[in-house]
Parts: C-alpha cells; sequence; structure tokens
C-alpha cells in the first residue's frame, strides 16, 4: 500500500538517499520553560488552537481541530507526571547547585515523541512517562494543558489596576521538509496538542532551521530562554525537533513589601554562609504543612488558582527531603500544605536559569533504545530508516522577588479575614530549599527546583 503523502505533498528523497543516512538520521527534542518577574503586563496566549496550524506558511498540519480535553482523564495524567518529576528529580538533583526544571514541558514533549514510536521503544518510553493507554495519555495531557491555561487572565482588584496572570504553553515540531511524515501522526499531534509540523531544511540549511527554532522558542518564553538550541547540536543529519514551550508569570496573592528587604544569613552548608536579600512578610491565610523532617508553606498568585510551595527541610535532612521527592512523594507533601495559618516568612530573592540535556537521564530511567540504532519511530514516518533521538534538551529560568510576578495586590484574601487563621507559625528559610509551581486543584508540578545558593 502507497503512504499517504502528507497535506503539503512533500513525497521525500529517494529511498537510496535515506539508506545512506539510514544510520544516523535524528531527531531532537527540547523542552522549554520560564518563571519571570519583569513589571510589564502580559495577557495569557497559547499556540494550542487547531485551526491556527494549518493556515500558517510553512506548516504541515492535520486538517482538524484541537478536540476539547475531557477533565477525567486528568487525574491520570497528574499520576503519571508525577511519576516522571521523581524521576526526573533522582537523576538531574546529583548535580550539586541550584537546579529547576519544567516536569510538565519534558513530559508534553516526550508524549508527542511517543505517539511517533513502535515496539520496544513505544514500551520504554511508556514506562518512563507512566503511560497505560496512550489515547487516554493524550487526551489527559490535552485536558490538563486547557485546565491549566483556563487559570490565566486578568484579575479585578479593588482599589487597584488589575493584575495580570500570563500562561503560555506552546507545542510545535520542526521537521525537515524531505521527510513525508504519517498523516495519523499529525492528526493525533493536532487533536491532542496543538501542534503543526514546521518545515526546515536541516540538510542543505542547518543554521537557518536554527535559527528559526531559537526564534519560536525565543517569541512564546518572552525572551527569557533566547537561544534552546546551541551551535554544534543540529546538522545535516537531524529530521526533526520536537519543542514545548512553557511560560508562567503572576503577581503574589500576598505581596512582600519591598521596604522590609533586607540582607540575612543564608547556609549553603554547615561551613558557608552567605548574605542575601531576604524578603519577609507575614501572610495571613497562607497554607502551612509539616511531616517528618520538612515543613511546606504554600503562597498562592493572584486568584488562588496557582501557588509556589516552599518546602524547608530540618538543619541537617536536606538530603532525607531530596530522597522522599525522588522517591514520587512530593503529591503527598504538596497535599499538606492546606492548613489555614498566619505565616511570618522570611524568604530570599533568587533568580537563575539552568540547562540540562536529558540523554542520560531518561536512559537512566529505562528509555535507552528511543537514542540508539535500534529505535523504531514508523509510526512518524517509514521513510527514514532508524530515525532516532539524538539529544533532549531542556532550559529553566526563574526569578521570584517582593512581587512574584507583577506589581499588583490581591483580592481573594478578604474572603479569609472574617476568622483568625487557627495556626500561627515562623517559617525562616535561611538554607537549601525546594520549590514547585503548581496549580492548587491537581497539584500539577509547572515548575520543580532546587535553591541551593540564592547568589548563584
Amino acid at each position: 500500500m502507497a503512504r499517504p503523502r502528507n497535506h503539503l505533498g512533500l513525497t521525500g528523497v529517494p529511498r537510496t538517499m535515506l539508506n545512506g543516512l539510514a544510520r544516523r538520521d535524528v531527531l531532537k527534542i527540547l523542552g522549554l520553560a520560564a518563571l519571570a518577574t519583569s513589571s510589564s503586563a502580559l495577557v495569557a496566549c497559547s499556540d494550542n488552537s487547531g485551526p491556527a496550524i494549518a493556515t500558517d506558511p510553512g506548516v504541515v498540519a492535520a486538517q482538524v481541530d484541537r478536540e476539547a480535553g475531557d477533565p477525567k482523564l486528568i487525574p491520570g495524567v497528574v499520576d503519571a507526571l508525577n511519576h516522571l518529576t521523581g524521576g526526573l528529580y533522582a537523576q538531574l538533583s546529583s548535580q550539586p547547585g541550584n537546579l529547576a526544571f519544567s516536569p510538565y514541558s519534558v513530559a508534553v514533549a516526550l508524549s508527542m515523541t511517543r505517539n511517533g514510536a513502535a515496539g520496544k521503544t513505544a514500551e520504554e518510553m511508556d514506562q518512563v512517562l507512566g503511560i497505560g493507554d496512550l489515547a487516554a495519555h493524550n487526551g489527559g495531557i490535552n485536558a490538563l494543558t486547557q485546565a491549566v491555561e483556563g487559570l490565566a487572565g486578568t484579575f479585578e482588584q479593588e482599589g487597584a489596576d488589575p493584575a495580570v496572570i500570563a500562561l503560555d504553553s506552546a507545542n510545535a515540531l520542526f521537521g525537515d521538509g524531505s521527510v513525508t511524515w504519517s498523516d495519523d501522526f499529525l492528526e493525533t499531534l493536532a487533536r491532542s496538542y496543538g501542534a503543526g509540523m514546521r518545515t526546515v531544511d536541516y540538510i542543505g540549511h542547518t543554521e537557518d532551521a536554527r535559527t528559526k527554532i531559537n526564534g519560536w522558542t525565543a517569541e512564546r518564553t518572552h525572551d527569557k530562554i533566547p537561544e534552546i538550541i546551541p551551535e554544534g547540536v543540529l546538522d545535516e543529519l537531524t529530521r526533526l525537533v520536537l519543542v514545548n514551550a512553557l511560560y508562567f508569570k503572576a503577581p503574589w496573592q500576598f505581596p512582600f513589601q519591598e521596604t522590609l528587604t533586607s540582607d540575612r544569613p543564608f547556609h549553603r552548608s554547615a561551613s558557608d554562609t552567605v548574605d542575601v536579600p531576604t524578603m519577609v512578610a507575614s501572610l495571613e491565610g497562607a497554607g502551612y504543612g509539616e511531616g517528618e523532617g520538612w515543613r511546606a508553606v504554600r503562597l498562592p498568585y493572584v486568584g488562588g488558582t496557582l501557588a509556589m510551595s516552599v518546602l524547608l527541610p530540618d538543619e541537617g535532612a536536606f538530603g532525607d527531603l531530596e530522597q522522599k521527592v525522588a522517591g514520587g512523594q512530593l503529591a503527598v507533601i504538596l497535599g499538606t500544605a492546606v492548613t489555614d495559618a498566619m505565616v511570618e516568612l522570611s524568604l530570599p530573592r533568587w533568580k537563575f536559569r539552568t540547562e540540562a540535556s536529558l540523554k542520560d537521564a531518561l536512559t537512566a530511567l529505562g528509555m535507552p533504545i528511543a537514542f540508539s540504532l535500534d529505535a523504531d519511530f514508523t509510526d512518524m514516518t517509514d521513510e527514514v530508516a532508524d530515525l532516532h533521538i539524538g539529544a533532549v534538551l531542556h532550559q529553566a529560568f526563574v526569578a521570584v522577588d517582593e512581587r512574584g510576578t507583577e506589581a499588583a495586590a490581591a483580592t481573594a484574601v478578604v474572603m479569609q479575614d472574617e476568622s483568625a487563621p487557627a495556626v500561627r507559625v515562623e517559617v525562616v528559610v535561611d538554607r537549601p530549599f525546594l520549590f514547585v509551581i503548581h496549580d492548587v486543584e491537581h497539584l500539577t508540578p509547572l515548575f520543580v527546583g532546587r535553591v541551593a545558593d540564592p547568589t548563584a
């Protein structure tokens, strides 16, 4: 049976030419995440609407709309995401210093790729990603993305300018124009991920392709991640790059007063102390929880549907807390920070960027075949023999200050002012800690990180 042509009618290169490249053709997977705190107002936007991708110049796309998400599928996907989060944290935290990554961004990029995998390659990816039924997983990712993006918007405030939450999730594939990509593959990405295939020329114009991909990701992350692909990553053997970009920007519901910020000691280790700008606030109605060897404070963003949870280990117990997160207990920890409390909080400001190649981490977690010459991605295309993953690149940018992400006051606290919190606690974050950006309803880990040195 003849292979269906894609919607641009691309016929691909001759089989003889493909055979000459067969043992080296590669695809790249990129995950980007940016959490920024600049003061300019940005509204929510998304590149995930079905019809738009089909009309963009240079896009190969199935002529189908993105499906409406089924909320019943979200819990299963969040469980899978927590499974991946623990595994990635176990691998990435082995290196010292600050750490930030977006489990959500990585999961979406890999899930798109999984739809092109077959055989043992697919089985290994399912194990790492926590996928039981692929169709349900696709539907759950779709529903979760739509639910999370729906939390963005403009919030009116009494006596103050409206507050804006920006949450931009965008997916794209950059495929070589010489290859005919499977219609089924393209339709799945359009229906469940709102993603189209943007055509580039890796064979003859590799640097132009790199510039195009970096430009797309820079735009989607509002220039917080200007270059996801450094020189030398792409070459004439690259056939496909998959990208997920996630950008989040929001003001605190309980903003810190900048006039109260002062230099205070932060103990990077038992023998290493540095003074860092430390924010202080009395947070009435903040979420609080504690467990064996740790305490958690939930800091809501305006609107109350998104939050950052700060996880502070007891002195000498940082390694134990990291083991709990790596062991898949993050959701349990986040779920404890629900007690209505008056929290006297001292928290350092921080801003850093981390970059990681996830190939070794994902191989260690159990999907080595996808990176090998034995990989099977024939559900993407049957034209390119031995197509395999050459790299999985991830960057995250995180910046936290007194305003959160916008200099604006909160409104939802009024609902909690009628009675005094039952718990009063003091939390001084003066040693390495973890943070998680998540939605409140599903506790989806959008960003996870470790602050070992706020000055780095």
